[in-house]
């Protein structure tokens, strides 16, 4: 089978595209490519605004359906027990761990709410949360409702499945092998 090369983006719904934008681009730093409206295209029934962090066309699609009557989300996806299955979280990422303090300062300067962290996903670092991934992270929500990691330094897997840190340090005692 052909090896997939990596997630590129996520499009998630929103109630209010131009709320969403407006988050996205002042509280994350993100950049509107374009937007359409439904049926701009035959057969697209649905809004989309494209926006990116970089310079590919987009990495986050905010996606609206007009006729649709949208709810508020609980602040804890674990409470929300009536609907179908959704997704927990999406990531994004800091080059350091300097960058990522700082970003988490200035979203919790907008006054965003931050759900849980900032936290070390750590099972071996006796500072850590007892989770994994061997990197810190500060989860918050869009106006939605959807939550976002920010993090920093997730550990990487050799080939040989051995753990090393977001250092590159390796971790003893830790390897994994292809499920």
């Amino acid at each position: 089978m052909p090896q997939l090369k990596r997630m590129q983006h996520v499009a998630i719904e929103v109630s209010d595209t131009d709320r969403s934008i407006d988050f996205y681009r002042s509280v994350l730093g993100f950049k509107l490519t374009e937007r359409h409206d439904a049926f701009e295209v035959e057969g697209i029934p649905v809004g989309l605004t494209f926006m990116r962090l970089s310079d590919v066309h987009h990495e986050l699609v905010l996606v609206h359906n007009p006729k649709k009557t949208y709810r508020q989300r609980p602040d804890r996806f674990e409470d929300d027990l009536d609907g179908p299955p959704s997704f927990h979280h999406y990531a994004l990422e800091c080059d350091s761990r300097e960058d990522w303090e700082k970003v988490c300062e200035a979203v919790k300067a907008k006054g965003v709410t931050v759900v849980r962290g900032p936290i070390l996903h750590s099972f071996i670092d006796p500072r850590g949360d007892g989770s994994w991934g061997e990197n810190e992270a500060m989860y918050i929500l869009d106006p939605d409702g959807h939550r976002i990691e920010l993090f920093c330094n997730l550990s990487t897997i050799e080939p040989d499945g051995v753990h090393r840190n977001g250092e590159g340090v390796r971790i003893e005692g830790t390897t994994t092998a292809e499920l």
